[in-house]
């Protein structure tokens, strides 16, 4: 059952600039990793990591460090697997975390779904919200 759904995108040229003016947010941002990558496959992280805050409906004291995005060429993009990421997963009852990202024509793309056998419990109504 999908549990949650997240989208993002980057303005690269942007993203560029902020982190020119602020250096620091390269390492706030990104993993050791991860931070050593080209600016557009660091834009689309960057989106990947919030598109997973949105699909999780906030970011649960995750640090940026906790949502890795390691570079695997012959795979499909995923997050590693990081103990406080699974702790928000598994609080939340999630398997499943799938991954798409994508950098073209000055922008960076994420999108990502979140599975597993029950809905989050915000996502529940009991109607009378209409």
């Amino acid at each position: 059952m999908i549990q949650g759904i997240g989208v993002d995108t980057v303005d690269i040229s942007r993203f560029e600039r902020q982190l020119e003016r602020t250096p620091q947010l390269n390492t706030r941002l990104f993993t050791a990793r991860e931070a050593g990558l080209a600016l557009a496959s660091r834009a689309a992280r960057f989106a990947a990591k919030e598109a997973l805050i949105k699909a999780l409906g906030g970011s649960h004291d995750l640090s940026w460090q906790d949502l890795e995005v390691p570079r695997t060429p012959k795979e499909a993009p995923t997050f590693t697997r990081t103990p406080a990421l699974d702790r928000v997963l598994a609080g939340r009852g999630a398997s499943t975390v799938h991954l798409s990202i994508t950098h073209d024509g000055g922008v960076a793309t994420a999108f990502v779904v979140i599975e597993g056998g029950t809905r989050f419990a915000a996502a529940e109504s009991d109607g009378d919200d209409e």
